[in-house]
């Protein structure tokens, strides 16, 4: 399964949300309807994918002409990204040999 994919299949479990094939807009949208409308919501999905609340701040008050759902939405995404890399090296880490491990 690609990294995309996955990405994509983890934000929809998390979000409570489905995405289609070209969902990184779809998700943007969705992330800019929650910073207009339900804020605490956007909040709570942030704790849950545990998105670095410092890196939000910091991505918000930079200059950018992309939208705050956008950057948001790209922050949660790399983060989801960071989260499938780790569990393939752990994957990978334990399928070594017990014997090879020491």
């Amino acid at each position: 399964m690609n990294e995309s994919l996955q990405v994509r299949e983890q934000l929809e479990k998390e979000a409570g949300i489905v995405l289609p094939e070209d969902w990184k807009q779809t998700f943007i949208a969705y992330i800019n309807h929650l910073v207009d409308t339900d804020f605490e919501k956007l909040i709570y999905l942030l704790y849950r994918i545990d998105v670095n609340e410092n890196k939000i701040k910091q991505l918000l008050e930079g200059k950018s002409d992309a939208s705050a759902g956008e950057l948001i939405a790209n922050a949660i995404i790399e983060r989801q990204v960071e989260k499938v890399e780790s569990r393939k090296k752990y994957k990978q880490e334990q399928d070594i040999d017990h014997e090879e491990k020491w």
